[in-house]
């Protein structure tokens, strides 16, 4: 089981796949089940890692309040121990913010993709509409509103069953969500023109948490931004996979070694 450590806090993570690695930062309070449609998609001519935040899954769970300078950090400490020269950064929601934060604090960052993400905590509508106590089973369903269509949610029962069993065993506590959230709440990215990789910036047209114009200004403030908009709510990568996995493998080609793409 790899596990990287920073500060005393050990940070689970797996990898899957050859290439250049796209590392995936989850969302507050999910587990990294959240990435389970996406890596996939990109292991192959890519290598997929995905870890677990600090107060989820099979990371630490350290007293909060977390922020995005010591997520980075954790961030930085599972690229070092996986011996990761260079990553091409995939986060959302909270985890949008921690590759912001990483892409201006240290040097491993190849491209950023950020979904459902703003340039700040002030423009997180009202993360808590996402979380449920793992111990809650109809809560656990409930707060799922915020993250799928009804249409979705009607259609694909067994998904959403699988979802919410995913969120019983990984996502976080009530204790280390609300750590996770202030990393949400006290974060500013400005100035953002420091920020100058290649940025591709995603969206739900009905996202509850971050709206559709708090993220074409976010694409519009990053000097080497793109923006895509896609049918559903906080969770539309989810949603809309197939679609979102191909802007996103498009992205991502077009900005890997010359030999790759």
């Amino acid at each position: 089981m790899p596990t990287a450590n920073n500060d005393g806090t050990a940070l689970y993570y797996e990898t899957d796949g050859v290439g250049e690695t796209v590392a995936f930062v989850g969302d507050v309070g999910y587990g990294a089940w959240l990435w389970g449609w996406t890596a996939p998609a990109v292991a192959g001519p890519f290598e997929a890692l995905v870890w677990d935040l600090r107060g989820t899954g099979r990371s630490d769970a350290p007293a909060g309040p977390y922020d995005a300078a010591t997520l980075a950090a954790d961030l930085e400490a599972v690229l070092s121990d996986a011996g990761v020269r260079t990553a091409h950064l995939v986060g959302a929601g909270l985890g949008g913010l921690v590759a912001l934060e990483y892409a201006r604090r240290y040097s491993r960052a190849e491209t950023l993709t950020l979904a459902g993400t703003a340039a700040s905590g002030d423009e997180f509508a009202d993360p808590e509409v996402l979380f449920a106590d793992p111990a809650d089973p109809t809560a656990l369903r409930e707060s799922l509103r915020a993250g799928f269509t009804t249409d979705f949610r009607e259609t694909q029962p067994d998904v959403i069953d699988g979802i919410a069993e995913w969120r019983r065993t990984d996502d976080a506590g009530p204790d280390a969500w609300r750590a996770q959230a202030a990393a949400v709440e006290s974060y500013d990215a400005d100035p953002l023109y420091e920020i100058t990789l290649p940025a591709l910036v995603l969206a739900g047209e009905d996202d509850p948490v971050v709206s559709l114009s708090a993220a074409e200004r976010l694409a519009a403030d990053l000097p080497k931004g793109e923006f895509e908009a896609f049918p559903g709510r906080h969770l539309f990568f989810v949603e809309r996979s197939r679609p979102v996995n191909d802007r996103l493998q498009g992205f991502l080609l077009d900005h890997a070694d010359a030999d790759l793409a």
